[in-house]
């Protein structure tokens, strides 16, 4: 397994350019892509959860007291609270993610490498490499997560945002990407999700 570990955070990148194109699927019917857009649907959950934690992530670094929509999530104002949660947020998107992750690793992914083509295949490997990307980030958000409940500062905040903001535009063009190309190969192979 690749080590991303001491790979600078502005370095580590899914290389879209790089990205392989599935071409359409013979055979493969609207039927098909209604059922593979059931994937969509997962990722939007997940997305929804990363824009709930961006929106915390935000009224914190503004300095401004939560709005009553999110004093479930941050309890009160003091900033030590606030650090503390922050950290077990991390934590919970990273077991999420990674949980999601293990799924398409260990289940679907393998099954659309034995059904599909040379095209598919090679979409199947650019998301798996991508995965490395997403794991090596999750990996450093929990850890910042944890320096920063340990440890509260600014430095430790700022740290664990900057993190998670890489996360999240990492995790939206790799959803993107993952939809786009096995939508039709999740239907037609896979029966959807």
């Amino acid at each position: 397994m690749l080590d991303l570990s001491k790979t600078p955070l502005a370095q580590l990148s899914l290389q879209e350019d790089a990205r392989p194109k599935m071409p359409p699927i013979a055979g493969a019917t609207d039927v098909d892509r209604r059922k593979g857009k059931h994937l969509a649907a997962i990722h939007r959950h997940y997305l929804s959860e990363m824009a709930q934690i961006a929106q915390v992530l935000e009224r914190i670094k503004a300095g401004d007291e939560p709005p009553e929509a999110l004093s479930q999530i941050v309890l009160h104002s003091d900033m030590r609270k606030n650090f503390e949660v922050v950290g077990t947020i991390c934590g919970h998107q990273c077991r999420v993610l990674t949980m999601h992750h293990n799924i398409e690793e260990h289940s679907m992914f393998p099954a659309l490498a034995a059904k599909g083509n040379s095209a598919l295949t090679a979409v199947v490997e650019k998301l798996r490499a991508e995965h490395l990307i997403v794991h090596e980030l999750l990996k450093r958000l929990e850890a910042a997560g944890s320096t920063l409940t340990q440890t509260p500062s600014d430095a430790h905040f700022r740290d664990a945002t900057e993190v998670f903001f890489k996360l999240r535009r990492v995790v939206i063009s790799h959803f993107g990407y993952e939809e786009t190309e096995l939508e039709e190969a999740i239907g037609l192979y896979l029966d959807g999700l």
